[in-house]
């Protein structure tokens, strides 16, 4: 087998080669095909697992993982090979049972132009794509940069009387925010700004230059996408990038997807829709669906599940648009979930803080605690002891502070498995509890003078019902299930007609108390179809049922 290690990242080539070798130990449940190219012109690779000697990928519900839209997010990418990894090797009978009746479809890096840039021995840190926009030509002011050629990008210290910072009395590696009535005469202060140069530099001003490559991939799809006037990034209309264009017709030629999840990194959460509106907004169950699926999430991996409205806002009065979470649950209905992976904040022991808010302000024994945590794990490697450097533009400069591309936008190598690992089992558990469609019972009565009676009941086993959610009701986003007939020669229909739909089938999702006022334990979740054939000539009645995202059932009758 392909040896893969999950201490590490692995760059295009590298991730290319793993696939090969994969679809090529095991060619009946693992195949890949590129849905579309990069910018940069590399094959996105999409991933399709499943046991196809139980069927076909498209006639069984499927659940969707994507991963690496960001390009220094490269967690993701690892995270989506251990998930295929585990598929491919395990022998739990719940994975062998999720092979036998699902399908996986994962899009290991959706964005490989900008994880390449990140991965490079001299790393080049952009947000997401490397399209240069919304401008083509690069602005004035400081880009970030590794300056001294260590392959690392620090921060540097300036002695500034009028700088915000200054050192830490007892901790004097630490920077901490100067007092509001501080004299500027009493110490030392520091203005801080990232590693890097500074375009047309005055020998005076700096300010930090907009980045060249602007796009943020996760605001270009088409659900409440917004324009860079009120959402910098977007790009110029709803899916104009390859990269996004690819996702969005691979998931829309594939309607048989149930799920989906996309890894991030980083702040160690799971994130729901929506992002611009209130849970107020959901229909009921679905809002009680995704916080039970939730609690799942939480337990199988550690990580709290919450809103992206309400617990995961950048700003208290703007809402992030067109990301692909909403897209997928808003529009096709689909439960959709970000993971953002690793957090070093709980890593150092700090269990009470807000997600996005902490970083705007916190407690310095946060800093503290965070500074100790990386001297225990990671032996100076994470924090990084300020060290002089004489910079071609602002003159003896210190370099240090915290190394955030390897401890904070993504884990520390050696404890990456560790924090990818459980979600394996949430992605696998959140296929399992997709709808299936299964065969009840087949009745066929022999009426006389060459008529048959034949009633089909199909029943949906999964947890959630064939229509996933009461979104993708509303959007009209999945069709009933269909019945159709193949009758032998000479044979038709007396009773009953060739093709019938039976609607959506329930599922379990909503039975959760024995006392609830809504407690219901019917059989919403079968239904019935029922013929009268006239086969004078006898021959064999055959019989499909199928629905798009519940998949298919074939039975036949000796008539």
């Amino acid at each position: 087998m392909a040896t893969v290690s999950f201490d590490r990242f692995y760059r295009y080539d590298e991730l290319t080669d793993i696939l090969t070798a994969w679809a090529a130990e095991y060619p009946s449940v693992f195949a890949f095909e590129s849905i579309g190219k990069s910018f940069e012109d590399r094959e996105i690779w999409l991933v399709t697992v499943t046991n196809t000697a139980t069927g076909p990928a498209s006639e069984k519900p499927a659940f969707w993982v994507e991963a690496n839209i960001h390009a220094s997010e490269v967690t993701g990418c690892t995270a989506a090979l251990h998930l295929l990894h585990t598929l491919l090797t395990s022998d739990e009978p719940r994975v062998k049972r999720a092979l036998d009746t699902r399908t996986f479809y994962v899009v290991p890096r959706l964005n490989p132009d900008g994880a390449e840039l990140a991965l490079a021995d001299s790393p080049r840190i952009v947000r997401s794509s490397v399209r240069p926009y919304p401008r083509e030509d690069e602005q004035d002011g400081l880009y970030r940069e590794d300056v001294d050629g260590d392959g690392r990008m620090l921060s540097m210290r300036i002695l500034d009387r009028n700088g915000t910072w200054k050192k830490h009395p007892d901790e004097p590696r630490l920077l901490i925010a100067r007092e509001p009535d501080e004299d500027d005469r009493e110490t030392q202060y520091y203005r801080l700004v990232p590693e890097g140069m500074i375009r047309n530099y005055d020998g005076v001003s700096i300010k930090m230059a907009p980045p060249l490559e602007g796009l943020d991939l996760n605001r270009n799809f088409p659900a409440d996408w917004a324009p860079d006037s009120d959402q910098p990034g977007a790009g110029p209309f709803p899916v104009s990038e390859p990269e996004i264009r690819a996702e969005v017709e691979a998931i829309v030629a594939r309607p048989n997807i149930c799920g989906y999840i996309s890894y991030h990194t980083m702040s160690g959460v799971h994130l729901r829709p929506h992002s611009g509106k209130p849970d107020d907004d959901f229909p009921v169950d679905d809002l009680r669906t995704y916080k039970w699926i939730g609690e799942q999430a939480t337990k199988r991996t550690g990580y709290p599940a919450v809103s992206i409205y309400h617990d995961f806002r950048y700003h208290p009065k703007e809402f992030i648009k067109g990301g692909s979470d909403d897209w997928m649950y808003d529009v096709l209905g689909v439960y959709a979930w970000t993971t953002e992976f690793w957090s070093p904040i709980r890593a150092a022991g700090i269990e009470d803080f807000k997600f996005i808010d902490w970083f705007v302000d916190h407690p310095v024994s946060d800093d503290l605690a965070l500074l100790a945590w990386a001297d225990r794990e990671l032996g100076g490697s994470g924090y990084v002891d300020w060290y002089p450097f004489e910079h071609a533009q602002l003159g003896p400069v210190e370099l240090g502070g915290w190394d955030r591309l390897h401890c904070w936008t993504n884990p520390p190598l050696h404890l990456l498995e560790q924090e990818i690992a459980p979600h394996a089992d949430f992605a696998i558990f959140h296929a399992l509890i997709s709808p299936k469609l299964e065969l009840h019972s087949l009745t066929h009565d022999v009426l006389g003078e060459g008529k048959h009676f034949v009633r089909l009941v199909v029943e949906n086993t999964g947890w959630l019902p064939t229509n996933v959610s009461e979104r993708a009701k509303q959007r009209k986003a999945c069709r009933p299930i269909e019945v159709s007939l193949v009758l032998p020669d000479g044979a038709r229909v007396v009773g009953g007609e060739p093709k019938v739909e039976l609607g959506q089938l329930a599922g379990r999702h909503m039975k959760r108390s024995m006392l609830g006022w809504r407690a219901d334990d019917s059989t919403s979740d079968r239904a019935k179809a029922e013929w009268v054939i006239e086969a004078p000539n006898g021959g064999t009645l055959e019989i499909e049922a199928k629905h798009q995202r519940a998949g298919v059932v074939r039975t036949s009758v000796k008539l």
